[in-house]
């Protein structure tokens, strides 16, 4: 493990960030035997003027006024740094010189900013792990002097649905993983594209915390909501939304095994909202609920199900809710994907809209308290300490280099 270092950790996720996050939850792994900075990015220009009143935006101004100051502590060895600076907003300029230019220009007041904290908290050859900052972070070798840079890739952010990258991600992102010393990736997918650009590339997996799923002592209850649909019940727990789910292959099963009840539990978008899927009498759209009631919904599936659609969006993602089926014991039937060959030994595959009925048919005849077993002991092991030991690993491999 990685151990009595100081490590800076910079990425594209705030510390105070109200959804999940990778990046903090390997930072508070890293916490627990090194000293880290763990750092937010600066306000740009127009965000500054246009959230002049948002209470998120606090902070920063705060800082930039000098009435707060720049460093948090968190526990004895992790702090937090909103750097004293302001960035231009430079994404949308599609002229490369220009780009580079000014984007070269916010990486030196960014590092400047982390090269004031490293000094006062007297951090010394240190480790910069980066969670896909492929624009504010390039530059960070040419003003900072650390001893190793571990660049990490967790999601296809370059073919995203998000505008921000289109432009420039592409070749930052490669500039980026070339420069590193090391990569880590949480799929095989990710693995095959930054070793296009860097051999020094690693899969480390995923980590998830999936103790609110735990269930060895029977101690969850099932939803009262499904005890009032027939058996078996297909579920699926998650994001409904058409960029993610496959709407024909959800209402494909549904036709073809009026017996089985189909039941989504998670917030829909507009697409699914007014699909022809809430005509169809065995699909239930139960709607979003509060995280910690999940596992009484999971309970009460015969089967959980992932019928992904395979997009750019998707075929890489690290599905964290096969983790969340499998530390139930759950019996789990995903579309096939390079990602999804991570868990081949534990779930069952299927390539196309037959293959879904036969593989859900299989885990309903061969499902076992002892196969359960298994499948739960599995998902324990994709803890965020062993996340941060596969880390450690690939480092150690390069340590000479």
């Amino acid at each position: 493990m990685i151990n009595g270092r100081d490590i800076v950790v910079v990425g594209i996720q705030p510390w105070d960030i109200e959804i999940g996050s990778n990046c903090k939850n390997i930072a508070i792994e890293l916490g627990k035997n090194n000293r880290v900075l763990y750092v937010n990015n600066p306000i740009d220009r127009v965000n500054l003027f246009k959230g002049r009143n948002s209470p998120k935006t606090a902070k920063q101004r705060a800082v930039l006024k000098g009435k707060a100051s720049p460093i948090t502590q968190i526990s004895e060895s992790f702090w937090v740094l909103n750097p004293k600076t302001i960035i231009e907003p430079v994404n949308s300029v599609g002229f490369k010189p220009i780009f580079d230019f000014f984007n070269r220009v916010n990486s030196k007041r960014f590092a400047k900013q982390i090269d004031l904290a490293i000094n006062q908290l007297n951090f010394k050859n240190y480790i910069v792990f980066n969670d896909s900052s492929m624009f504010l972070g390039n530059h960070l070798g040419e003003y900072l002097k650390y001893d190793k840079l571990i660049y990490y890739i967790r999601d296809n952010l370059i073919f995203s649905p998000f505008p921000f990258w289109h432009t420039h991600g592409k070749r930052m992102e490669a500039q980026m993983i070339k420069k590193s010393d090391l990569v880590v990736t949480n799929s095989l997918y990710y693995l095959d594209y930054a070793k296009t650009h860097n051999e020094n590339s690693f899969m480390v997996g995923q980590g998830c915390d999936v103790s609110l799923f735990d269930d060895h002592m029977g101690q969850i209850t099932i939803a009262k909501e499904l005890t009032q649909i027939p058996k078996p019940i297909i579920g699926y727990v998650g994001n409904i939304a058409k960029i993610r789910l496959d709407m024909e292959l959800i209402d494909f099963i549904a036709k073809q095994r009026p017996q089985w009840q189909i039941v989504l539990v998670g917030p829909e978008d507009e697409a699914f909202k007014n699909s022809k899927l809430h005509q169809q009498a065995n699909i239930h759209f139960l709607g979003s609920k509060p995280a910690d009631t999940l596992p009484q919904y999971i309970k009460g599936f015969d089967v959980c199900i992932n019928p992904q659609i395979l997009n750019i969006t998707t075929v890489g993602n690290y599905p964290r809710k096969i983790d969340e089926y499998l530390a139930m014991g759950k019996p789990v039937v995903a579309t096939k994907t390079k990602a999804m060959e991570y868990f081949a030994s534990h779930t069952y595959l299927a390539d196309s809209k037959l293959d879904y009925l036969e593989l859900i048919q299989k885990a309903l005849n061969e499902d076992t308290p002892g196969i359960a077993e298994i499948r739960r002991a599995y998902a324990r092991t994709h803890s965020w300490e062993n996340n941060v030991k596969a880390i450690s690993e690939a480092l150690e491999s390069i340590k000479n280099q």
